[in-house]
């Protein structure tokens, strides 16, 4: 794409998009414009829409992908060339809403007990402790952990700061890995010097002491953040309040926590319970 690349990504960086949004787009508009083999700028909203069906009928992609390259799409068109969008000419795919893998307490406490290195159980406590995304964790800074306030200050998507929880016991991890691992710039570096931790070490890690403790869910580092609102929501804490301590810009995002607890439902009898006893069949 070349200028109209460089162009785009100005665009997004002064929108403080993330670098992974920045780079997701560029990439999808890179295809786009392979896939036509001229410059977006003389494409219209027909050439828009037919590459949108191709990769939904042709190449089979996932709805949650297609979504990716409409929002590039868009983001281009609208605000980098500064054309209308013509939503209803563009329809967006929906996506089929899926409920987030959620792990009991005593699954999130047999995970931290078969994680043997320090560095591992002291980033999947503050994770599960905060609620954090694994990018904001693995970019977290010594700085960041306020003992007195028992907070952790997070930078979320779009550089957006935010104020988490910082348990107790999680604390106690913290200092005992500080007096070990001694980290400088980061609060959980990388063996490569100046940098942080790779979240794919996180991941396999996780991954690692999930199979240890005899976990079978379908569950990623991001189901951490899954359960610490479901079980904050189970306490009893008001959805707001999780909502600011997730770093969601909606209510709606958060509201999705209320199809997953157990609280209040745990205390319903299934109607079946409630029929008299009848004779049953022998054979």
């Amino acid at each position: 794409m070349g200028e109209l690349g460089r162009k785009m990504k100005m665009d997004m960086e002064l929108k403080s998009l993330s670098l992974r949004t920045i780079q997701t787009y560029l990439s999808w508009m890179k295809k786009f414009t392979l896939h036509y083999g001229r410059s977006p700028e003389k494409l219209g909203d027909e050439d828009i829409r037919d590459y949108l069906y191709f990769l939904l009928k042709e190449k089979k992609v996932a709805q949650a992908s297609i979504n990716q390259a409409y929002s590039a799409l868009k983001f281009f068109y609208q605000t980098t060339l500064g054309r209308s969008w013509q939503g209803e000419k563009i329809p967006r795919s929906k996506v089929p809403k899926k409920l987030p893998v959620v792990l009991s307490k005593e699954e999130v406490q047999d995970v931290f007990s078969n994680t043997g290195n320090i560095k591992h159980l002291a980033i999947l406590m503050t994770i599960y402790s905060g609620g954090l995304r694994i990018s904001e964790a693995t970019h977290l800074k010594p700085e960041d952990i306020d003992s007195k306030r028992m907070s952790i200050k997070v930078r979320g998507k779009g550089d957006k700061e935010r104020y988490t929880l910082l348990g107790e016991k999680t604390l106690d991890i913290l200092r005992t890995y500080w007096k070990v691992c001694g980290p400088s710039q980061w609060l959980f570096d990388s063996k490569i010097p100046g940098q942080p931790i790779s979240t794919s070490s996180v991941q396999r890690a996780f991954k690692s002491s999930l199979r240890k403790a005899g976990v079978r869910k379908k569950a990623s580092i991001h189901t951490l953040r899954h359960s610490f609102a479901t079980h904050l929501l189970e306490s009893g804490v008001d959805i707001i309040y999780i909502q600011r301590l997730l770093g969601h810009t909606s209510a709606k995002t958060t509201s999705i926590y209320l199809h997953v607890t157990r609280k209040g439902v745990a205390r319903i009898k299934s109607p079946i319970d409630l029929l008299e006893d009848s004779d049953r069949p022998t054979q």
